[in-house]
């Protein structure tokens, strides 16, 4: 049966000398696997729209097993990541992510949006650094992660200067800091760009521009909460990092 879905490539993995076997994540179905028959070819018809990254328009053969891509019109190649060494490092981060996070065939339209609007504003020249924060804290419900971002999550104090606790899952209020030793501490702006990129709308996006030091908190609480709770272990995320020190 053949079946029209719109998709960005989150995959691909070499199959024999001539095909691929493509992860594409679908607004209609979720993350699905296509055989694509012949894309290595360098004049194949399906071997731009089977690029890392690329936005577009498929047509998937469908059965019982593994789908077969039959052609695709490229909406977007998001040239400007694959040109950038460093563009491509955080993409390619945020796509591993939603692999490694999402089951097959499970339809999520929304992570679809948000996927495809995280790679085009990153596309657009918009900071990668922020928009992959975002990224990441948008991910941790569908992961099964709930942390207490709105109020002290021992107390319940929604007043005053707050840490960040891996332990107790989210803000300290300065009251409760003996409760976790090794709290992080936090910048105020911190604090509410946490609770923001958690609740944002991406498609509101303006132009935030962030100081270097709240940055760098930004990525240590992150980082240390996925590390603790999240179970992934990414290559991508190691060599992002190691980028991140050539900067």
């Amino acid at each position: 049966m053949l079946q029209k879905c719109e998709g960005i490539v989150i995959r691909t993995t070499d199959y024999g000398e001539t095909n691929k076997i493509v992860t594409l994540y679908t607004r209609e179905w979720g993350k699905i696997g296509v055989m694509a028959r012949g894309a290595k070819k360098t004049n194949s018809r399906l071997a731009a729209i089977t690029q890392i990254f690329t936005y577009g328009h498929f047509l998937v053969q469908t059965g019982s097993g593994l789908g077969g891509l039959q052609q695709g019109e490229m909406a977007s190649s998001m040239r400007a990541i694959r040109e950038d060494i460093f563009l491509t490092a955080y993409a390619s981060y945020i796509v591993e992510l939603t692999d490694k996070s999402t089951e097959d065939k499970k339809s999520n339209p929304f992570l679809f949006e948000l996927l495809l609007q995280t790679l085009q504003f990153i596309n657009e020249g918009y900071d990668q650094e922020i928009l992959t924060n975002i990224y990441e804290m948008k991910m941790l419900n569908g992961l099964g992660l709930y942390p207490i971002l709105d109020r002290c999550a021992n107390c319940g104090n929604t007043e005053g200067q707050f840490s960040f606790s891996i332990r107790e899952g989210g803000l300290l209020c300065h009251r409760c800091l003996s409760q976790d030793p090794y709290h992080l501490k936090l910048l105020p702006g911190t604090a509410r760009l946490l609770r923001l990129f958690y609740l944002l709308d991406l498609s509101r996006l303006g132009d935030i521009s962030v100081k270097p030091e709240t940055k760098a908190e930004l990525k240590k609480v992150i980082s240390a909460y996925y590390d603790e709770y999240s179970g992934l272990h990414l290559k991508t995320k190691k060599f992002l990092n190691q980028i991140d020190q050539l900067r």
